[in-house]
């Protein structure tokens, strides 16, 4: 693939490399403590993402970002895809779905600060009973004076505890727009913001995913984003962009474990051979690296088309198509891989096993693969192939 790859785009995906494999001796720590490394390696890996320019990966220059291509940001991110225990997550993204509706006031307040590291933002929108059908969420908001109030209890809400601030999706309950999405910034320490509790997941992040209850919540109308009725179309746009990266990191995951894999396939012994030299260990990487080439194929020309302006009905489809592939073929690696090291690829120390574990979600996650296949049928059924495959 490098050779597709222009000479800026390569010295990208080098310091992102390069970056990531400073990370990676970290990672059986972060496990065996909760997600969670010391505060003064936490910090130096901040500033050293800053010092890199990987904060902020998403924003544009007239916010304050590096304003990084699509292809760009996919490389990178496909770096931080090699490192476990979300240790990858120090690069990293912002609001850039909100640069043509912010308005001088959160620009100030919240985005600047979140461009320079200096806070960060979490996402409230899924529900127990509103999850890929984001349609279905009960959280409302209603008009009172110069304020909304806002009531509703979200979950999955992931970085809470990490969070300054926090983007709550609601359905308005009065006025003209009743029924229609909304948006707001709600800082964390609102009167009437908590958290319910900290479930515990499968995998070992330092980011948790709370569950948190919004009781009464007031906030200004200048914490509105955009208009009354855009909230929709912001998630769209966040989701849209999300599913690219997940397909971005699910391409580096496979690659560190087919490394992983071959280099202890090639050093294991079993009835005086290398194991590497069985054809049923052979026939497991090379279904691997074959699937991966494929995922990273479709990665990359999709985040090539949106940078070509493409149509944004198809962009919606193919980064569907690519988080669907790309995921799924993520976990059959790691399947394989935990197979591959044996008994070994059990333990939580082994990179197989954290992978096996931490790589389900991405079939979940930004939409299910069911929520995908939906997509791109539907897309498929109104425009045909040739506007979506070419």
């Amino acid at each position: 693939m490098a050779s597709s790859l222009s000479p800026r785009e390569l010295e990208l995906q080098g310091i992102a490399r390069d970056f990531v494999d400073e990370l990676i001796p970290w990672e059986v720590e972060a496990e065996m403590n909760r997600g969670e490394l010391p505060e003064d390696v936490e910090r130096r890996f901040a500033e050293r993402a800053s010092e890199l320019g990987l904060t902020a990966l998403n924003m544009p220059e007239a916010m304050g970002g590096p304003g990084y291509s699509m292809m760009e940001q996919t490389l990178i991110q496909e770096q931080t895809g090699r490192v476990t225990n979300a240790l990858g997550w120090v690069v990293s993204t912002g609001p850039s779905w909100i640069a043509d509706v912010v308005t001088p006031y959160q620009m100030d307040r919240w985005i600047r600060p979140t461009v320079d590291g200096s806070i960060h933002e979490c996402y409230a929108i899924t529900e127990e009973g509103a999850g890929s059908d984001v349609d279905g969420m009960a959280a409302t908001a209603r008009h009172e004076g110069d304020q909304y109030v806002l009531d509703g209890v979200k979950w999955h809400v992931t970085s809470a505890n990490l969070a300054s601030y926090v983007f709550f999706q609601a359905k308005l309950a009065d006025g003209p727009n009743v029924g229609r999405h909304v948006l707001f910034f709600v800082d964390m320490d609102t009167p009437g913001v908590e958290c319910v509790r900290v479930p515990e997941y499968s995998h070992t992040y330092g980011h948790h995913h709370w569950e948190m209850r919004f009781d009464g919540v007031r906030v200004p109308k200048e914490n509105l984003v955009g208009s009354e009725g855009d909230g929709m179309s912001f998630s769209h746009a966040w989701f849209r962009y999300e599913r690219l990266m997940i397909a971005a990191r699910c391409c580096g995951a496979a690659q560190r474990l087919i490394d992983e894999a071959t280099s202890f396939a090639k050093e294991r012994e079993a009835y005086g051979s290398r194991i590497m030299d069985y054809q049923a260990i052979q026939f497991m990487l090379a279904d691997s690296l074959t699937e991966l080439w494929a995922a990273r194929l479709m990665t990359y020309e999709t985040a090539r088309s949106i940078d070509a302006a493409a149509d944004l009905k198809t962009q919606h489809a193919r980064c569907s198509m690519a988080k669907l592939y790309a995921s799924e073929m993520a976990n059959r690696v790691a399947d394989r891989a935990v197979q591959v090291f044996g008994g070994r690829g059990f333990m939580r120390e082994n990179v197989a096993e954290r992978f096996y574990r931490e790589l389900r979600v991405d079939r979940i996650w930004e939409g299910t693969s069911e929520i995908q296949r939906i997509i791109i049928a539907d897309q498929l059924a109104k425009r045909g192939t040739t506007p979506l495959i070419g």
